[in-house]
């Protein structure tokens, strides 16, 4: 008897480390959690990581982005920063799945530009911008997990980079058109699967399975030790929140069906037109589950590609 009530003791310290040591999703924790002036120092750790050199955030800015609302999957946060040149910056981050994704990250930096910039300001005033997307889904064909872009203007037959001269404070200052466009760091997490060596890697593998090291020295990943607890939560937002993986694993594996379906459809009848068939049939069924778990129609347009018309009809 004795022994069992051990080995029940066991079970039950087993399950209450496991709860403290799970940590919340970086995609959740960036809507809710990290909005608060207290919690910066996980995102000042996580951009100074991924940028390559110290940044201090001033702000979230409000724009209609920043929606906090449950079923809000689909939406960025705009984040106004100082780099360790004091100049301000806005640093935009995404967690999205989407058809048309290059195009999404396009137009999000482009509201980015436009929102934070007043009226009757001269151009001068707009601020370099850093799009940072954190894919959990397949957006092409590389090797690496994660990319870097940014705009150059290369002579066709020199391949020289043009400098841009521009007046700052009454001084001509010649720079590359690098150091004014945006920026775009695209982070293919379920492309990982490395030993976390470095702070980016570290960085990676939290956003991939939830890990933190214990004894981790990397910026912003040592405060989300202690701030991102999943058992830190009330256990109403932990049912809000296990309700928000649910919801992103249903998802998930209906489009991943779906596609492996159109695939297995396309290749039977050994033709595109069979492939494209049955990608189109694999996202209507995608578009019936989404509304079975009472989506929005601007989420389930954007995961399917359907019009509106088409999943009304459904």
């Amino acid at each position: 008897m004795k022994k069992d009530e051990s080995d029940l003791r066991i079970m039950e310290e087993k399950e209450r480390k496991e709860l403290q040591d799970r940590y919340i999703r970086f995609d959740w924790a960036i809507k809710r959690l990290l909005r608060q002036k207290a919690n910066f120092d996980v995102l000042d750790g996580f951009l100074t990581v991924m940028l390559g050199e110290e940044i201090k955030i001033v702000e979230i800015l409000e724009s209609e982005g920043n929606q906090e609302s449950a079923d809000d999957k689909f939406n960025r946060v705009d984040i106004k920063a100082l780099n360790s040149k004091g100049e301000i910056i806005i640093v935009e981050i995404q967690n999205t799945r989407e058809i048309h994704y290059l195009e999404r990250i396009l137009y999000g930096v482009a509201k980015a530009i436009t929102e934070h910039i007043s009226l009757g300001e001269g151009y001068q005033q707009v601020k370099k911008v850093y799009s940072i997307s954190i894919l959990y889904f397949d957006i092409g064909v590389g090797d690496d997990y994660i990319y870097h872009g940014q705009n150059n203007f290369t002579g066709v037959h020199t391949g020289d980079h043009l400098r841009i001269n521009t007046r700052e404070r009454n001084v001509l200052v010649s720079r590359l058109p690098a150091d004014i466009f945006p920026e775009y760091i695209l982070i293919r997490v379920n492309e990982f699967d490395k030993v976390a060596r470095t702070p980016l890697d570290e960085w990676i593998e939290y956003l991939k399975d939830g890990t933190i090291r214990p004894d981790t020295t990397t910026p912003g990943l040592r405060e989300a030790r202690e701030k991102l607890k999943y058992y830190s939560m009330s256990p109403g937002e932990r049912l809000v929140y296990d309700r928000h993986i649910d919801d992103i694993i249903i998802q998930n594996d209906a489009i991943d069906t779906s596609k492996w379906e159109g695939r297995m459809e396309g290749l039977a009848e050994g033709e595109a037109k069979g492939l494209a068939e049955g990608l189109a049939k694999g996202m209507r069924q995608v578009a019936v589950n989404m509304k079975r778990l009472g989506m929005d129609m601007e989420s389930i347009i954007n995961c399917t590609g359907l019009t509106e018309e088409e999943i009304a009809s459904l």
